[in-house]
Parts: C-alpha cells; structure tokens; sequence
C-alpha cells in the first residue's frame, strides 16, 4: 500500500492542472518550502507541517471553479496569471478588471464590469482566493494533524494584514505558512524568469505580502536553496520524505481516502456533484455481477473514483457551456484520461490504478478515446467500468440536457451493445447492479446470442463444424445453421473475416 503522502502528492498534480501551472509546480515549491524552513531553523515537528501544507495549500482551487468563470471565463487562466501581482490594493483591482473582459466584446466586457461592480468587486477577489473550507474538510478526512488543518485556514493571510479572513498579520501568521506562502510564488516565478526574477518578486513583496525575514534569509542563501531544482525528482524526494515520516496505509485506508480524490474531482463543476461516488457503487456492483473476484472488483471501484482528476486540467467554463462545443474545446475533454493517468502514474503503487482509470472513455470497437482501443486490448475491469461511467453519466443532468429516464437508459445501453460499443456481459452487469431485469438470454454486439458468440469464438479459432458439435453436444447440421446465421449478422462471408470481426469486439478467448 502507498503512503498517504504519496496519495497527496498525487493529488497536488491535480491542483497543478487546476492551477493552470505545469504538473509538479506543488512538488518543486514543497522542496523550495523544505529548504527554506531548515534555514530558518524550523523544528522537526515544523518542517513536518510544512511538508504537509505546502503539499495541501492550494488543494481546495477548484472548489470556487464555478463562481470565477461565471465572471472571469477561464478559471484556470486567471489563477496561473495572478503569480505575476501582489494579490491587494489597486494593482489587484486592475488585474481583476482586466481579467474580465479579457476575450470579450466590447459591449459584453463593460456589462461583465458593471456586474461584478454590483455584486462587490471584494466578493469577486474573496470567491477567486478563498478555499480555506474545501480544503479543510479534505485534511480532516485523510486525518492530518490539527497544526495542518490550522495553518490551512492561514495561506491567504498576509504579512500585512490585508489577506483573507484577515484574522492574522505578521508574526501571528504560523511560521509554517509564511514559508509556504514564499515558496509557492519563487516556485512559479524562478521557473518562468529565472532566479532573478524569483528574488526581484520577494523584494517588491517584502513586507507586504511575506514575511520580511524569510525573504532575506531566502534571497542570501537563493542559489543553495533554488540550486538543482531543474534536475531534482521531486515526486521520488516526497515519496522519500513519506517513507521517513509515516507508515504505509492499510486497505481500509486507502479505500477511504480515494472517496476524497473523487470528491474532489467532482467539485470542479456543481453538474459533476456525487457522480465519482455513485459510479465507484455502481462498478463495484456491476464486477460481482459480471463474475470478477474481490481484488478485481475493488480495483474497479476505486478506479471509478479516481478516473475523473484530470477534469481539473479543463476550464470549468468548458464544463458548464449549454452550447455546442468547439473542435478545440471537444479535443481538450478528450484528454482528461490521459491526464488523470499521468496524475496518478508519478506514484508507481498508483501506476495500475491509473492505467485502469484511464480506459474510462474507450470503447470496445475502437472509437473511444483518448487513445482508440479496442476489445482485444481491454480488460474485463475496463469494459465494466467504461458502462458504469457512461450509465451513471446520463443518468445526471448536464447543462445542455436533462438526465435520461431511468426506463430509457436499459434501451439506450442495450443499442449500444449492438452496435459493438459496449461489452454485452458489462452491459448486463450494469443494468444488473442499476435495478433493472436482465433476461437470462444474452444479445451481444451485430445481435448475436451467447451461443451464437460461442461456436463464432470456437470457429475462429480452426475448430470444424463437426468439432464444434461434438463439444458443443449438439449436430452439425446446427453448427451449420448457426455458422449461416452469425455470418449474415456481422457481414463476412469467411473464416478470416469472422475472425478478425471476433477479435475486434473481443468475442475469442484465447486461454481456452
């Protein structure tokens, strides 16, 4: 089992999508944050908290995704663009402006103003820096120290008193969070400029924004502190710090901290509310119905949870649109598998987890996404998981829909078993696990019966007519039948035709 600092940092290159910073942004400033906390000579207990904070500071962005792109368009765009300023005063107030008729019309972009002037502009600012909540719910699950939960609801105070809630200035702020604060913009700042353009940031915020001994200490000792960043591993130095400071977690544990993951994937848009969990119950059902043992079905329950992090990596204007989508904004959808499996493979005890996660949108006869596999390279804990996900999907409302009546989805997932999208045993599975009556005769994809399936999966496989009966029990007079039968349903005329149609909607099994 991994260790819970391990599933954290996974997490965090989630909060890097959502952040709109490339992947590992969390993980360089947890370094950064480490470094600086031994210079300035925290205790152990400290630098524990700090490795703690800084991995979790900025996990709760995506829980007001929804607010700033009613009012901003680009949630992610404007997060990754507000490194550049000090976040108060007038320079705040003009970035905001700017943020929102950035990509407008004239006309739209003046009336955007108006409203965000009408609501309070300081009601906008809160909604875009304030997530203090979100992210303490999160610590309290995965049963982190309170010194953590504590310092959480402190990272967007400022040395100066103007921050949010405001309760806090200067050396009230725990010591933990203004390292924290100052690694978390040098991170972002020395990757785009360099060191000089790290340290010319902290001296415009010194006393302001941060601590103003931190920042001194940090720029004296800058290129020990900043030095190796650009070749460090920083996943392998969390893992490394996890094995030193916890334990691995138990089954349980792990079980009931990716309910969080699916949480949190979930917050990116109030359509998605519940919909990781709901699907995790349903595959979970649908496996035991479709036959696999504990391992498999707890595999595939957990990948459900997990299978829709890389949401985060999309506008939540995206998510939210009523209109037709973009070729653009359709190709960005399509690859959030691929980036929920990259969030996850950074961790090797994930590496299996995400590579099932990612399989979420493929279908049996190749026109999933993202990477187009077909039956013969998907597991049966994939094609399970893939009909739960589509199932639970449409049985929720989206923005551009009303979710569809439970009577018409057995229709619909029965349709798309013919037409080779779906595996006919994950299809029975989930409308099994859903409620509804599964009759004991199968109808796999072209309309075929299940035996029908299985003299195609005997035939493709060299076996005659005459074999085929004889371990079948039945006459070759009826394998004939059968034979005439499953070929005019998938449209081939021989054996190799046959064949290849088998192994495309993965009807042969090979370890017979």
């Amino acid at each position: 089992m991994p260790r819970l600092a391990e599933l954290i940092a996974s997490l965090s290159i989630a909060t890097d999508l959502g952040l709109g910073l490339p992947q590992e942004h969390v993980l360089r400033q947890t370094l950064i944050a480490l470094r600086l906390g031994a210079l300035a000579g925290l205790s152990s207990e400290q630098q524990d908290a700090v490795f703690y904070v800084s991995l979790l500071a900025w996990v709760g962005c995506i829980a007001d995704s929804h607010e700033l792109s009613r009012s901003f368009g680009d949630d992610r765009r404007i997060r990754s663009d507000s490194y550049l300023v000090d976040k108060a005063g007038l320079e705040m107030m003009r970035f905001m402006f700017a943020q929102v008729v950035r990509g407008r019309p004239p006309l739209e972009g003046v009336a955007m103003v108006g409203r965000v002037l009408a609501s309070g502009f300081a009601d906008a600012t809160n909604s875009f820096i304030t997530h203090c909540q979100t992210t303490g719910d999160i610590a309290d699950r995965l049963h982190l120290p309170p010194r953590v939960r504590d310092c959480l609801t402190q990272v967007f105070e400022r040395w100066d008193g103007h921050g949010v809630p405001g309760h806090r200035a200067g050396p009230r702020i725990d010591i933990v969070v203004r390292v924290v604060q100052i690694a978390d913009d040098a991170e972002v700042l020395h990757r785009q400029g360099g060191l000089g353009a790290a340290v010319e940031m902290l001296q415009s915020r010194r006393g302001t924004e941060f601590d103003p001994e931190l920042v001194d200490a940090l720029i004296a000792r800058a290129g020990e502190i900043f030095g190796s960043l650009e070749i460090a591993d920083p996943a392998g130095a969390v893992a490394e710090i996890s094995h030193q400071i916890e334990s691995p977690l138990t089954p349980a544990e792990f079980d009931d901290a990716l309910e969080v993951f699916g949480d949190y994937a979930d917050l990116k848009s109030p359509w998605f509310s519940g919909h990781s969990y709901a699907t995790a119950q349903l595959a979970a059902t649908a496996a035991a119905h479709a036959g696999l043992d504990r391992h498999d079905c707890r595999l595939v329950r957990n990948a459900a949870l997990v299978a829709h992090l890389g949401r985060t990596g999309v506008s939540t204007g995206i998510w939210n649109k009523t209109g037709p989508l973009t070729a653009a904004e359709i190709e960005r959808i399509r690859t959030v598998p691929y980036l929920t499996e990259s969030i996850l493979r950074r961790q090797p005890r994930l590496a299996e987890l995400g590579a099932l996660a990612g399989t979420v949108h493929e279908r049996i006869d190749g026109s999933g996404y993202p990477r187009g596999l077909a039956a013969n390279s998907l597991s049966t804990c994939a094609r399970v998981l893939a009909v739960a996900d589509w199932y639970q999907t449409i049985a929720e409302a989206r923005p551009h829909r009303d979710p569809v009546p439970k009577s018409e989805r057995a229709t619909l997932l029965r349709q798309l078993v013919t037409e080779g999208k779906f595996d006919g045993v994950a299809g029975r599975a989930v409308l099994a696990a859903a409620g509804h009556r599964v009759p004991r005769r199968t109808t796999l994809v072209a309309g075929l019966t299940d035996r029908e399936a299985q003299i195609l999966d005997l035939l493709v496989r060299g076996a005659s007519n005459r074999q085929i009966a004889e371990q079948l029990t039945i006459t070759r007079r009826t394998v004939g039948s059968h034979v005439e039968h499953i070929y005019a349903k998938i449209g081939v005329s021989t054996r190799g035709a046959a064949a290849m149609f088998a192994m495309r909607h993965g009807l042969v099994d090979p370890t017979d």
